[in-house]
Parts: C-alpha cells; structure tokens; sequence
C-alpha cells in the first residue's frame, strides 16, 4: 500500500472502481488517483489509475457484450433500458446533482440541473433507438437495394471534467441505443456522477459489458483506449492539441471518431438589438460553469453605435457576479483544479500587461476557502483584434467585447479565429439575422437567444479547430452507425 493510499483511507473517502464486464474492479495494479474538491482543494474521494491492461479487460468485455447478450436484444429492448436509465437518473438528481457539484466545483443548482439535462438524453435517445429507419432505392428491375444502419460495434468515449454526467449522456446514450456497446474513460479531475449512473446501467439491467467504465489518466488509459484495435468507433470532447492524437490514433486504426474540441463563439450585439433582453444572456454565457465551457459567449462584438450602452448594461450585471464554494450556490463556483486556476489567471494578467482596458470585474465571497480555486470573472474591451483575449479559447470567466463597424464587418470578425462552434446573433431585424446566421463558419446558430436550454435535440459541434462530426439530437444517431447497402436479385 502507497502513502496515498493510506490517506485515502485515513480520510475515509470512498474509492470509485471501474465498471468493467458488469463488475466493479480496481485496476490491475491497484493504483489510484486522488479525487480533490476544488471549492476547498480538500480530498474527498479516489478513483482507480487505469492501464492499458485495464483497457484491454473492458474492450474485450464490450466486444464480447456486443457479440452476445446486448447484441442480441431487439432496437425496442435497447429503448426501453435507456428509458429505464433515464427514470433512474431523475429519481437520484440531488444525490447526483450533489457529487457532480463538488467534482466539478459548480454550483449545486448547475450540478442538478445537468443530472436533468442528462436524464433527458437517456429519455431522448431511448425513445429513438426503434426509429433510426433504414430506405431502398430504385435500382434495375428483378432487383431490390435496401440500406440499413448498423452499430459500429465497439465505441470508445473519452469524456472531459467540465459536463461529465451530460456529455456521458449525449454520447453513450446514442451509441447504446445504435447497439453499439461502450467503453468509457472520464477525466481524471471530475467523472464521479458518471461512474455512479454507469453503475445504474447496471442496476436497471443493461447486460454485463454493454456499458464499461476505466477511469484513469489521459496519457494512460485515455491514450490506450484511442489507439486499441479493438475500437470500432471513438468520441472525444476536450481540447484541439489532444483532439490531434485522437484522430492520429483513430487514423492508425482506419476506424472513424467524432471530435469536439472547444471554441471562442461571438455573440453579434447590432445596434437594433433588444439590450434588455440581451444583457442577461450575454452574461450567463460566460459566467456559467465558470466559462468552462466549449460553446461559452467569449467574445463579445458590438456595432459601434451601440457600443457603450451594450457595455454598460453588461458592465453592471458582470460586477455582480459572485463566486463561492460549490454548495452557497453562488453565480459562480471554483475552477476544476489550480492548473486552470492558473491558465486563466495568466490570460487576464497578460491583458492587463498589455494595457486591455479592464471595464468590471465580479468577486469572490470572502470567506471562500483559502484551498479552492476560484478567479474573478472579467470584463475586457475593447480588445484588440489580435490579442489573445481575442483568439485564444481561455476556459474561463472572462469575456472580451470587440466593436465591429458594419454587418461585413461583424461576419469577418466572427469567422475571423480557428475555431467555429457555436455564435449568436442579436438583432431586431429579421432579414439580417438569416443573412448573418448563414454565413457564420460554425456548427449552431442563435438568434436572439444563446445555448437554448442546452438542446438535447440539436445536433451540436463544429468546424475547423472546434472539431467535427456531430452528437445530440438525431444525427448523433448517423454518427455511432453505419450504412450498409444491401442488393437483391430476385429476378
């Protein structure tokens, strides 16, 4: 037994095993990794430091899943477990909602509110497995084509610490429902909520190793999971550097993946824009989740004419956002760990280097614990075209406002980074909103709203250095399956 171990277990903190063939294991080695709270930096739990051979035991469970019970059972069977996942996961959001707070350092309304969002998905998808319809096609006479969608087989899902109960949900629940089965390694800093309804899969009766679970460090097991042969299929969510060796890794295998990798979506204010509708949004685009959020309003660009009362209206509301631990359910919680403590801080130190005009900063509670790791959400601008405030993806509470001259103008800016995820678009003039919406270089557009109640229908992802590929709604279904065709002579 190593010394963290013995804390561990001093500490009394429960250790989170993986979920590997329908059982809960540690890992071959018995390694863990020590779970730390980010509103205090205090420990609190443990999960297990997954290998490649741990890898290797949960693909090989999922293959032999998919070839067996779980491959067996009919698109309306595998509806109804995801149904039954579903009513699970809403019966437990508090309890659920309360450890992905204190995981993630969220607020505990946002944790319960993403255990809703990802009883949703299992609802979404459940309701949809039967109804991924197949079609034939006129082809010579004595012949009949059909196409039909198969399951990839086996699916690797390689899920981040911002969203983990919902981006778990989004993804596994549209591969389960294709009848693909899983495997799954959530980010080492926050994947307790999505262990637990892993464990609920089970519980509900999802056949041993449909649904498999290895937590562990990215360049360990995340690594071993992308580049294993045995993976049909992958989905990864996190940054563009190491969305580059996934898709390396998925290419060695000649196997697809989906990749959603971050952003730095506008959000167009035009001087007929309704402001008092508008501030509110513009705001909680950024502060929600700290900004660490691949879709977060980040920048800021305003049509000159309106550029100082935009300012002001989202100046006033920014200098009352409060940031505190995670169960004060504040505006705003702690950062994820003192790295992005320290990335985001360094951002806004650089502006401030820089001679960026600081126009209103939020606060952190003062009696929040001195171990967390909290930063004041900032308010920038006018920020210059090519600062870094401007083009680089912070991941964190501060937003940069940038005023545009005209309508080309607002378009060159908006498309004007690498990444093309998500815009919006603010503006009393309904011909204008359909011109600008389509030329936006990204994957979701809104007009006159932003994040939509985060759209579990909505095919979501992007373009560029955001990725490709798509999950959520319907066309994730196309995403986890693949077309066969099949050709007939009947004479």
């Amino acid at each position: 037994m190593n010394a963290r171990d013995e804390r561990r277990i001093a500490a009394a903190t429960p250790l989170y095993l993986n979920l590997v063939g329908g059982k809960r294991v540690p890992a071959a080695d018995d390694r863990t990794i020590d779970v730390v709270c980010p509103s205090d930096g205090t420990l609190f739990a443990a999960i297990a430091r997954s290998g490649a051979a741990d890898v290797d035991a949960a693909v090989k469970a999922a293959r032999a899943a998919f070839e067996g019970a779980w491959g067996r059972l009919t698109a309306t069977e595998r509806g109804r477990l995801l149904m039954k996942l579903a009513d699970a996961v809403a019966a437990r959001v508090d309890e659920l909602g309360t450890l992905e707070s204190q995981d993630t350092g969220k607020p505990i309304s946002q944790g319960r509110a993403d255990m809703v969002a990802t009883a949703r998905y299992f609802e979404f998808y459940g309701s949809a497995a039967d109804k991924v319809h197949g079609e034939t096609i006129p082809f010579l006479n004595g012949y009949t084509v059909a196409v039909v969608r198969d399951p990839h087989g086996v699916t690797g899902h390689i899920v981040p610490w911002n969203y983990p109960a919902q981006i778990f949900g989004r993804s596994v629940g549209a591969s389960l429902a294709c009848g693909n089965a899983c495997v799954v390694k959530p980010a080492e800093d926050a994947g307790l909520s999505l262990i637990r309804i892993a464990e609920l899969a089970l519980e509900v009766g999802f056949p041993e190793g449909a649904l498999n679970v290895v937590s562990g460090l990215g360049e360990e097991a995340g690594a071993a999971l992308a580049s294993h042969p045995g993976i049909d299929f992958i989905s990864f969510t996190g940054s563009p550097e190491v969305g580059t060796l996934i898709q390396a890794a998925a290419a060695r295998n000649h196997i697809g993946c989906t990749l959603e990798l971050g952003g730095k979506s506008p959000q167009l204010v035009f001087a007929d824009a309704d402001l008092g509708e508008a501030a509110p949004v513009l705001v909680k685009a950024i502060v929600q989740n700290g900004g660490q959020t691949c879709s977060a309003g980040s920048r800021l660009l305003v049509e000159r004419p309106a550029y100082d009362d935009v300012v002001g209206a989202v100046a006033e509301r920014f200098a009352k956002v409060t940031a505190g631990p995670h169960d004060r359910d504040l505006d705003m919680g702690a950062m994820v760990n003192a790295d992005q403590k320290r990335r985001v801080e360094g951002f806004a130190a650089r502006a401030r280097e820089a001679g960026v005009p600081m126009i209103a900063e939020g606060r952190v509670v003062a009696d929040a614990p001195k171990g967390g790791y909290y930063v004041k959400p900032t308010l920038f601008g006018p920020v210059p075209r090519g600062n870094d405030l401007a083009c680089e993806e912070v991941f964190g509470p501060v937003l940069s406002v940038i005023p545009f001259e005209d309508e080309a103008d607002a378009i060159r800016l908006a498309n004007g980074t690498p990444y093309g995820l998500v815009a919006g678009v603010w503006t009393g003039d309904a011909r204008r909103s359909m011109r600008v919406a389509r030329a936006m270089r990204c994957g979701q557009v809104f007009v006159n709203a932003y994040g939509a109640g985060g759209g579990i229908e909505l095919p979501f992802g992007g373009v560029k250095k955001s990725g490709h590929g798509r999950e959520k709604g319907f066309e994730a279904l196309y995403e986890f399956s693949a077309s066969k065709t099949i050709v007939v002579n009947h004479g």
